[in-house]
């Protein structure tokens, strides 16, 4: 278990959950169920079963640096790793990587984002634990797939291969990997059983995908081995600010998973979900006969159906004639938009940056 090492990504800003998450505020910093847990809180907590807090760390922005000290008061500070700017999942997953090999070149990593939820903690645990000890005898990039449950149009999709059982229960060798598909391709793919939903969490040796990082992005590789000498030391801060901005904006499923012929996928059910919209959290609140999703015992529906209305709780709210409408208040903002449009919040939320900058996003 000292080998066993966790990185949790938390630089997101999660704009399609906005107006509730915020560049200021993003969600995984946030308790969105009400539960008394952030995001970040509940994963820090699951995942201390599997290795030691000495071996958690927290990749984010600069800027939040101090909430995730504030959240997690467990946490060393050193073990809060700055990313002086955003570059997406790649340079993130590998400056973690050649830091925790250059500690320890026997080191297994489980890679996880900071702002999912799961609900069965424990077959979670065996989940990663069973991956773990698969890692452990072959050099594998392991993804967790989640079986789905309809086709949803905001996950990536892993297909596997059914015929080749890899030599332990249910882990199988991943055959493509597809980007968010439309919604006939998504019931193509819950139709045709050989699919999962990517989860974005992964399991590897550190020298297997540092490996695979140098095989298949040689200039990040190049990027971050100049630094093997200074990870874990005083001067390793300010060579990560000098470097990482040369990293490509590049997602390690696209920069490395999709590319490698040793990539394993590992189907699983823990009740996972990424919280990435409201749709997404709405499956998991309580709903009313009419199927309207609510937060707050002081919002009252009339000749209303199929509706998310988040407000602040001593704000009473009436909805009246609604039908499939998200509805979300904040200090500064009112939303109000379509369940069926709740992709485009992101969109939204772009344009709103260009008219106000980030007085509201």
């Amino acid at each position: 278990m000292n080998s066993n090492y966790a990185v949790i990504m938390a630089g997101g800003v999660g704009s399609r959950f906005w107006p509730m998450s915020t560049r200021n505020m993003p969600k995984q910093f946030l308790d969105v169920m009400g539960c008394g847990e952030t995001l970040i809180q509940q994963t820090f907590r699951r995942i201390k079963s599997v290795c030691p807090v000495d071996n958690i760390y927290i990749v984010t922005n600069l800027d939040y640096k101090a909430t995730c000290l504030s959240q997690i008061p467990e946490i060393n500070e050193s073990n809060v790793l700055c990313e002086p700017v955003r570059r997406n999942t790649a340079p993130c997953i590998a400056y973690a990587s050649y830091k925790i090999f250059a500690k320890d070149n026997n080191a297994r990593m489980i890679v996880l984002p900071s702002d999912h939820l799961i609900l069965n903690e424990n077959e979670f645990v065996n989940t990663i634990m069973l991956c773990l000890e698969k890692s452990e005898k072959k050099n594998s990039l392991i993804t967790l797939g989640i079986n789905p449950t309809g086709p949803e149009t905001g996950y990536g999709y892993i297909q596997y291969l059914p015929e080749e059982n890899v030599g332990m229960s249910l882990i199988r060798k991943v055959k493509t990997f597809t980007e968010k598909p439309d919604r006939k391709t998504a019931i193509q793919f819950i139709s045709s059983g050989d699919f999962l939903w990517n989860s974005g969490i992964f399991i590897w040796k550190a020298k297997s995908i540092i490996s695979a990082i140098k095989y298949y992005l040689s200039d990040m590789h190049e990027i971050f081995h100049e630094g093997i000498d200074l990870y874990n030391t005083n001067n390793e801060s300010k060579f990560i600010d000098r470097v990482f901005p040369m990293c490509k904006n590049i997602s390690i499923d696209y920069g490395v998973l999709e590319k490698s012929m040793d990539v394993y996928v590992c189907p699983s059910k823990f009740g996972w979900s990424d919280i990435g919209t409201w749709g997404s959290l709405s499956n998991h609140i309580e709903k009313d006969v009419n199927n309207n999703s609510q937060t707050s015992k002081s919002i009252h529906f009339y000749d209303s159906v199929n509706n998310i209305v988040r407000v602040s709780r001593d704000k009473l709210c009436v909805i009246q004639g609604l039908d499939g409408y998200i509805v979300v208040e904040t200090d500064k903002v009112l939303l109000i938009c379509k369940k069926q449009d709740e992709q485009n919040v992101k969109d939204i939320v772009k344009d709103l940056s260009l008219q106000y900058g980030e007085e509201y996003v």
